[in-house]
This record gives C-alpha cells, structure tokens and sequence, in this order.
C-alpha cells in the first residue's frame, strides 16, 4: 500500500511515525512549509514536497492532517490533482461530506488522543474511529487503522462530534485546569511536580470508578466553608474564582442527579 501524508503537524507526525515502524513508511511527505515537510520526512524516510502539483498521482492512499481551518481549501486541491485512491481525513468534528462531489473514494480516521510532536506513545493503544463512503474506501481505511492501532471501530460522523465535544471536556478542559493550578503554585514558590501524583491518582482511579463515583473534595461534601474560603483566596484573579464557583456548582448538581 503507497501512502501520502498530507500535513506535517503533532496529528501527522504521529501517523507517520506510527507507519514507519511497521514499515510502511509514507511515500511523500506534504506541507505548505517546506521545512516541516523536510523535517518530518527525514524522521520517518519519506520524500517531503511542498506544492500540490509535486504529490504523486498514484497512491493508493492519500491520509489529510491539517487543521480544521484548512482542510476544505487541502481536499479541493489535492482532489483536483489526485483523481484516484482512497482519501481520507483525521479531523474530530469535520465532516466526511467534504470530499463529495471532489473524489469517489472517501473517509475519516479519526485518532482520538492528545499529540504532541516531541511526546512519544504507543499508537497501538489509540482508539481510532473510521466513517466510509462506500467498501472500498472502508477496506482501505480499515487496513490503515488496523496497522496503527489495535482499537480500531467504526462511527458515524454524526456520533464522532459528540465523541469530540467529550474528549475536550476531558482532556483540553481539565488540562486547563493544570494550568491555572500551576499558576497558583508559582505564585508561592511551588512547582507543579508535587501535583503529578495527585493527577495520576485521579487518572487512575478512572480505569475502575466513574468520573462520578471517583469525585472528591469539598464540593461534592456540600462543605460551603471551605469553598468560600479558596474563593476568598481568589478574589484577586476573577477568571479563576468565577471557574472555581462553576466547577464547585457542577459537582453539587451532578451528586444530586
């Protein structure tokens, strides 16, 4: 199987990884910027180009990771130029209707994970969500998404918006929250190490308990006390005191249902 990774971003840099170490390095490398075209290329043992018109014709097929802003102004162009082959992109909330009317094989793969380019992990352990337009573009996507993980399901793209809606909730959001924890701790001289076995606990409790049955702190104890001391303590950055009251009313609310 030829592939082509469009995109040289935290997404494509792992797929590509992923790929070459099961010996399926792509065959090219595109991006609009040429050195992190070069640069991921190198990596992985791939050509890296730069221009549309430079993309080899005959892959079979061609895997689209671009950000959400770009992604229709990629497929029209690549669809232009590549008349066969499977396409496919790996946006979360995009739809897979976006290639209609552009090539006749199509679909989604949608890892579901946080990617960072300079943070390894085991893609084999991904979940990854594929959408088809018709068998062969499933066969094609499946055999991919069968290489680069061994949870691999099929999801309507309807359904794959609201997994997407969950994972920022569970992942950007509470990431989030590290960050105004972290910002706490510096103001007094504290590093957010000694927050990192707190947060495995907490992640780890999740593997055997539900969110709502793994819940602690002062909220779900209805202790008002403390709750309006910490707000108190943060009456001087009113973004992390009006999060803190919101939070706190989540959880009640939530113990109560």
């Amino acid at each position: 199987m030829k592939i082509v990774i469009i995109g040289a971003g935290n997404v494509a840099t792992h797929i590509a990884k992923a790929l070459a170490a099961h010996n399926f390095a792509p065959a090219q490398i595109w991006s609009r910027h040429a050195n992190t075209a070069a640069a991921l290329a190198g990596q992985v043992g791939s050509q890296a180009v730069a221009n549309i018109e430079d993309i080899d014709t005959d892959a079979d097929i061609y895997v689209i990771s671009v950000t959400d802003q770009a992604l229709e102004q990629v497929i029209t162009g690549l669809c232009a130029h590549c008349h066969q082959g499977v396409f496919v992109h790996t946006a979360g909330t995009m739809p897979m209707e976006l290639f209609e009317g552009k090539c006749r094989h199509y679909g989604v793969l949608y890892p579901m994970q946080t990617f960072s380019k300079d943070k390894s992990l085991d893609f084999k352990k991904v979940p990854c969500f594929v959408e088809a337009s018709d068998q062969l573009a499933d066969d094609a996507i499946m055999q991919v998404a069968n290489l680069l993980s061994d949870n691999v399901h099929r999801l309507a793209g309807e359904d794959r918006k609201w997994l997407h809606v969950a994972a920022v909730f569970a992942c950007n959001f509470s990431n989030a929250c590290y960050t105004m924890a972290e910002r706490i701790l510096q103001a007094h001289g504290l590093n957010f190490d000694v927050m990192l076995p707190l947060v495995d606990e907490t992640t780890a409790k999740l593997h055997s308990l539900s969110p709502v049955v793994a819940q602690t702190g002062p909220a779900v104890r209805n202790d008002h006390n403390v709750m309006n001391r910490h707000k108190d303590m943060l009456k001087d950055s009113p973004d992390m005191q009006a999060v803190y009251q919101m939070m706190s009313e989540i959880i009640m609310n939530s113990k109560n249902k």
